[in-house]
Formats: C-alpha cells, sequence, structure tokens
C-alpha cells in the first residue's frame, strides 16, 4: 500500500499505530476497515482488522495521522493521532456504535393509494374464478375517485364469468319459461339473455357508479372480520342500508337502494309488455334486493373470505 506521507522515514524514526475495533457490546469487530492519511497529503493507507478486531500501521513517519473507521453496519468513526519519530502509538479500544438506518418513507396522494386498493380488488376471484371486486379486506381504505367507480363497474361487467353467469340465467328463465313474451327457441333464449344482461349493467353501473358519484358515496362492502360474531352479523346486515360516504362517514345508502329500483323501472323498456312491473311492483322488487343484499353480505363476511385468493392479511392492531 502507498505511504502516509510523500516521504520515506528513516528506519530510526519510523513509528507505528496501532489498535483494536470493537462494538457496543465490547465483541472484536472482524475486518473492519482502518484508513489512514498524513497530515497535508493525499496518500492513504489502509488496513483491516483480524480476527481479534486488531489492526496495525507501521513505518509511518512522524506528523498527525488522519484515522477512518468503518465496517458494515456500524457507524464511521474518525480520529486524529500525533506520531512521534519512532514511536510506537497503541489506540485505545476503538468502538464503532451500531448505524441507525434511515428510511425514506415516500407519501403517495389518496388517489394512487386508491388506485393500487383497486388493482388488488381486481384480483380478487371467489375460488380464484368468479369476481369478487366490490368488495374490500384491507383495513383502511381510501375514498375511491369517480374514474375508479366507473372502471370498477366496467371491469365487472365485461369479465367472461359475468357473460356466463348471465347465459346461465337466461338458460333457467328459458327452461321455466320466465318472460313467456320473448318466445321460445335460440330467439327466446337470445332476447331473454339481452334482457338479463342489461338488468346486470344496468344495476351495476347505477347503482355502483353513476349514482356513488354523484352522491359522493362508496360502493365497496367494508370487510369487518373482528368482534363477536353478533356484531359481524349486524354489521353486515345495516350496510345493506348504509353505506361510507367519499368523507369516510357512514351514511344511508342511497346509491345502493335507488340503484335498485331505477335499474327495475329501466328494464320496463325492453321486457315484454305482459312481464313488465307496474311502478308498485318496481319499488317492492327495489326493496327485495335490498334484503338480497343484506344476505350477501353475510356471506361475504363470514364465508367468502376463505374461498377469495390474493387479499391482504389481517390487520393486526386491530382486536
Amino acid at each position: 500500500m502507498p505511504p502516509a506521507s510523500n516521504s520515506q522515514p528513516s528506519p530510526g524514526e519510523a513509528g507505528s499505530i496501532s489498535g483494536t475495533v470493537i462494538d457496543q457490546a465490547g465483541a472484536f469487530i472482524v475486518n473492519a476497515k482502518v484508513v489512514a492519511a498524513a497530515e497535508n497529503s493525499t496518500s492513504t493507507r489502509e488496513a483491516h482488522t483480524d480476527g481479534d478486531g486488531h489492526f496495525i500501521f507501521d513505518g509511518l513517519a512522524a506528523g498527525s495521522i488522519d484515522l477512518k473507521i468503518t465496517a458494515p453496519g456500524f457507524a464511521q468513526q474518525r480520529m486524529s493521532v500525533v506520531l512521534h519519530a519512532a514511536e510506537n502509538y497503541v489506540i485505545p479500544q476503538i468502538m464503532l456504535p451500531v448505524a441507525t438506518a434511515t428510511v425514506d418513507v415516500q407519501v403517495l396522494p389518496p388517489d394512487q393509494i386508491a388506485e393500487q386498493e383497486v388493482k388488488a380488488e381486481e384480483k380478487q376471484r371467489l375460488l380464484g374464478v368468479v369476481p369478487n371486486f366490490y368488495v374490500t379486506y384491507e383495513p383502511h381504505p381510501v375514498a375511491l375517485t369517480p374514474r375508479q367507480k366507473l372502471q370498477l363497474a366496467w371491469k365487472t361487467t365485461v369479465d367472461p364469468v359475468s357473460f356466463a353467469i348471465t347465459g346461465g340465467i337466461a338458460g333457467i328463465e328459458q327452461a321455466d319459461d320466465e318472460f313467456s313474451g320473448y318466445g321460445q327457441g335460440a330467439q327466446g333464449y337470445g332476447k331473454r339473455f339481452g334482457a338479463a344482461y342489461a338488468d346486470f349493467v344496468a344495476g351495476t353501473f347505477i347503482g355502483s357508479a353513476f349514482l356513488p358519484i354523484v352522491l359522493k358515496q362508496d360502493p365497496r362492502y367494508f370487510y369487518k372480520g373482528t368482534g363477536t360474531r353478533t356484531s359481524r352479523l349486524l354489521y353486515a346486515m345495516a350496510n345493506a342500508f348504509i353505506c361510507k360516504g367519499d368523507n369516510g362517514h357512514w351514511q344511508p345508502n342511497y346509491s345502493s337502494i335507488l340503484g335498485g329500483i331505477a335499474a327495475g323501472g329501466i328494464s320496463n323498456l325492453y321486457y315484454p309488455a305482459k312481464n313488465r312491473n307496474g311502478a308498485g311492483l318496481t319499488f317492492e322488487n327495489g326493496f327485495i334486493a335490498v334484503g338480497a343484499g343484506a344476505i350477501a353480505n353475510v356471506i361475504q363476511e363470514f364465508f367468502l373470505r376463505r374461498i377469495t385468493p390474493h387479499v391482504p392479511p389481517p390487520d393486526p392492531a386491530q382486536p
């Protein structure tokens, strides 16, 4: 290694510096790097501690010597030693404290956090197949933006599984000759499929996108997962009538209730005349839908998480 000064000392004048490096518990630090530099010199020498934490620089010229001691996981130490001619300078034990880690925390804006939540929800599928997008398992979810509410509705309505389920419903209706005004055969099935899908799209976009945007409400079910069974049961049922607003406060679930009624009213535009509902029946069906929502919430709260992959773990901070 290069000398610590520009001039080589004579053998009778050369000195040495040695020492031992330890941690806060008094244990030797092996392979710590020690760099020695003579004052007013750009040349340096380097040594590493051995198995006993010991290092030594010999053949040093007299003068002021700056030392820098470093080791992975430890804070750096610096010191200066005045070495006299032919002196063997032994430094008292050098203790390196553990380095304090500096963590850079990046705070994302709420809309970006919500976007991450939506992306996670779009991966939630019952048994890995059936969409389960409208539930958040996050312990502290962020309100959705209008664009994200539309995005979730769009993803739900164009999902291939949604088409398959709609096709199954249309098949059952045809087998039972429901909406007999559509007739039978391929044409009757096609009309039933179109009506069932229109019901699904109207209900999803009106109750889970358009009205939540206008009324500033969140269309998702907020999974509770903690507390007694009774408290969770009451919470799930109540969520058919109340929801969280974008401001984080609970409020009447106008979006879902009015959305069901509106979708029922729109269906009168394309159902066969003899199968259309009057206004009274439309409201009745709307409230039946609310009851069905309460049952769906109970199933969501107690059962569906178990068969939904890719959900976040429970919040350990909650009891």
